[in-house]
This record gives structure tokens, sequence and C-alpha cells, in this order.
């Protein structure tokens, strides 16, 4: 069976979120004796590609409406990834330094178009056509509509939405752009008066998931619009929780972290990390270290760090170092707390993968009080390294932790996004930290607790077999 992926980012290539992650992981835990599963994404500017050499293995043009536009697909003449990633390449559109902006409607129509022009030239038809978020939203209606590909039409195809808060709107003055189908069909495209890729996608492909049973739940009755869509749909929708790959997040391996460690040296290994961070970035070892690592925007619930750090920092009895960048009006909020809580707080306003490995190996908490949170893989990360996660109950995050005053619980959970939610549980952690026996407990039973991309990759395989 083979399998293709098409997605907007892919650890290592290009990472905004955790679409990379999973994209990055997936394939390679779905390779085996008889499966093939491969990568196609954009070809963008950026670190990875001017580090690596690649290949021409194919030239031709595509035509964006009135537009004729030259296009390559490349390949990787080193193989540093554990399956086959090919590259779109439209020069015009697609080589930048930044992988989303303000042009995305006709980039992502075009590296689409490109992909599947491109697969009208194999010799043999993928078995099944995995797509990943609004970005790749138009292939299952271009599959099912557009003269174009209908040699494609038998191909079963799958949607997975990572976050259905970004749709990739766009205006029906922009339909010409999508390769001519049957203009009696064009109210698959729409929704709510405007071209909706993530909303056609839902119509179209002959499966839909999400990163985690709870949000697809959870999206039936608020999905930014699409509500009454997936309720609708429902029959063909399913959940299937995120994994994460133990050969890039696991504390015995991790060529990032300080010291490394494992269940039976977690107190030193983890005492170790916690002493390079704390001696980095001028904070009291002898204090629980609480973290966040992640996007400073609101559906993470990081606009209410400022003042719930202010107010958790004054009781003097925990410290606090973030690692994220987005909200400019955040950033500067917690680079000003810097100035009143020297020894307590500290922030890096950006993002740095060795430090964020750091950060989960020496950190005693990890904070993620989301408004949304489709799966969450920084729990995920957190358990490995033996990080407690402090987490509201929505999404996957409701789906992979367990409150301490549970049974077998193992986290700390709180039910809002709210200040008050936030110092109370970081009040909470700051007490089982006291109780050290119970701690130390915690850190080496959410060490076993198996998150891999083992158990899931298989229930996709199980998917795919059962529409191909």
């Amino acid at each position: 069976m083979n399998i293709v992926h098409l997605s907007a980012e892919c650890y290592p290539v290009a990472k905004i979120g955790g679409l990379a992650d999973v994209v990055g992981a997936l394939p390679k835990y779905q390779n085996n004796k008889t499966i093939t599963s491969q990568v196609i994404m954009p070809f963008y500017d950026n670190k990875f590609t001017q580090e690596n050499t690649f290949k021409t293995i194919y030239s031709s043009t595509l035509t964006l409406g009135s537009i004729v536009l030259d296009f390559s697909v490349l390949k990787l003449k080193n193989k540093p990834l554990d399956f086959d990633i090919f590259f779109i390449d439209v020069p015009d559109l697609l080589f930048k330094d930044y992988v989303y902006s303000s042009d995305d409607t006709d980039r992502f129509i075009a590296f689409q178009i490109a992909a599947l022009d491109w697969m009208l030239t194999w010799k043999k038809n993928p078995d099944i056509i995995h797509c990943h978020d609004h970005h790749t939203g138009l292939i299952p209606f271009m599959l099912q509509e557009s003269f174009k590909y209908e040699a494609f039409r038998k191909i079963p195809n799958i949607l997975t939405i990572h976050n259905a808060q970004y749709q990739g709107w766009f205006s029906h003055d922009k339909v010409s752009l999508i390769p001519s189908f049957d203009f009696n069909n064009v109210g698959l495209l729409d929704w709510g008066s405007s071209i909706n890729p993530l909303a056609a996608a839902i119509k179209c492909a002959w499966r839909v998931t999400t990163v985690s049973p709870t949000y697809m739940e959870e999206l039936k009755t608020s999905a930014n619009g699409l509500e009454y869509l997936l309720n609708d749909e429902s029959k063909k929708c399913s959940g299937i929780l995120n994994g994460i790959d133990l050969g890039v997040w696991n504390p015995e391996t991790d060529n990032y972290i300080i010291s490394k460690y494992n269940t039976k040296t977690v107190q030193s290994g983890k005492n170790a990390n916690k002493k390079y961070l704390c001696d980095t970035f001028k904070l009291d070892f002898n204090k629980p270290l609480f973290a966040f690592i992640g996007r400073l925007v609101d559906q993470k619930g990081s606009d209410l760090f400022p003042e719930a750090f202010k107010e958790s920092l004054l009781k003097n009895k925990a410290s606090v170092l973030l690692l994220g960048s987005g909200n400019h009006l955040v950033e500067q909020q917690l680079e000003t707390l810097k100035k009143d809580h020297i020894g307590t707080y500290n922030a890096y306003i950006g993002y740095d993968e060795k430090l964020s490995h750091i950060i989960y190996a020496g950190a005693d908490f990890i904070l993620m009080p989301s408004r949304v949170e489709p799966c969450g893989l920084n729990q995920m990360y957190a358990l490995k390294y033996g990080t407690v996660p402090i987490v509201r109950s929505i999404g996957g995050l409701k789906d992979t932790v367990i409150d301490i005053s549970k049974h077998k619980g193992f986290g700390i959970c709180h039910s809002d996004t709210s200040i008050t939610d936030i110092v109370t549980s970081i009040d909470r952690g700051v007490e089982l930290y006291r109780d050290q026996a119970t701690f130390k407990k915690i850190r080496r039973q959410i060490m076993a607790i198996d998150h891999s991309w083992h158990a899931s990759a298989q229930d996709y395989i199980k998917l795919y077999k059962s529409i191909n």
C-alpha cells in the first residue's frame, strides 16, 4: 500500500506547530514491509533547504487561473529522514523564507495543483491520499470534481484536521484558480458565502479525522462555524490521538539535553538539566520550576500569563521560565516582568529547539492552559521527560492527562482558561512538589506512559485498509 501525505509543514524541514511534528513522524511509523508512506510539501527558502542538497526529478508548468507558472519536484540527495519526502518548488510563490503569509491562497492552490499534476505522471497511482489541514483541503474536491484529475476519482482520500480554527477562507472571485469542474457543483466549495477549503475537504474526503477523540466531539459544538457540517458528516469522522516520535523525544537518547536519564536515574538527570536552566536564566534551583513552551497566542491562553505569573510570583514559592513568541503586546508584558521578579522569573522570546528539549528535561511542571488544544504534543513530551503537566481539560489534553485527585492520576487539571485557574493550579503544583515522595513517584510513573506513534500509526493503517 502506497500512502501519500500532503502538508504545508513537516519536521525537521519546516515547523510552525504540531502539524509539522505529526507529518514528520507518522510516515516513519507507518513504513513497513507492506506499506510505503511518503510526504509531499512545498519547497521553502529556509535553514533546512539551505543546508541540504536536492536533485530535480520532474519539471513542468501549472496553470493558475490565467497565469502559467514553472514548477519542479525536488528530492533530497542526502536522506536525513526515515521516509521519502518530495518538494514542490514554485519559485514565484512558494520559495520564500516563511511558511504562511497574506498571499497563502495563491501559494497553496499552486502547491496542490502542482502536486496532483506531478502525480498524474506516475506509473502507478497511490493507494491513499492523506491531506493535512486546509492548506491541502482543496485536493479532495479536485480529486472528485476537476475534469483534469478524473484518473484519481477512485483513490480514497483522507483529511486530518489538526486545527479547525484556521480554514483557508477566500473569495469566490478566485474560483477560477481551481482547475475546471462542473460549476453546478460549486456549492461544495462554499461555506458561509466564501470558498472554504477546510469545509470543502470535509464534504468531499472519504474519511475525516482529528488528532484526538475529544477534539472531534468538541468540534461538533465549537468549530469556528463548521459545527453543522461536522455533525452532518459525522458518520465518516473519527478522532485518532497523535503520538510522539521517540527517536526525537526521549531523555535516554536526547543529545540536546545536558544529562541523559531514564526512570532509574531521573532524579539526578533532571537535577542536572534544571541546574543548567537555573544557572543560565538566574533562577532559584530550590524552588519548583514551572515552564511554558509554545506560541504566545490566545488559543494557548498565553495572554493571561503576565497577570497570572505576577500573582503567583508575588507568593515567592515558585520559579517560572517561558519559551515562546507571538503576540507582540504579550511579549512586551512578559519581558517587563523580568525587572520585578529577578531570580524567580525569566523568558526567552523566540524559539530554540535545543532549549525546548532542555526545558522539558529540567522543568518540574509544564503549563498548558489552552482555550483550544486539538491534541497537544507538549504534554506528551513532558510526560516522557518526567515533567508534570498542568493542563486545561480540553481536547487531547483531556484524553492524555488525569488529575492527581483521581485514581492513578498524575497531572494537574483545571476546567477553565482563567487567571484564577492558572494561579490555583500553580499553587497545587507547589504543594505537590513539597511532598517529594509522591512527586518522585509520579515522575517515574509518567515516564513509563507510552504515547509513541506505534499505536496511533496502526490506527491510521486500519482506517486506510477499511476504505481501500
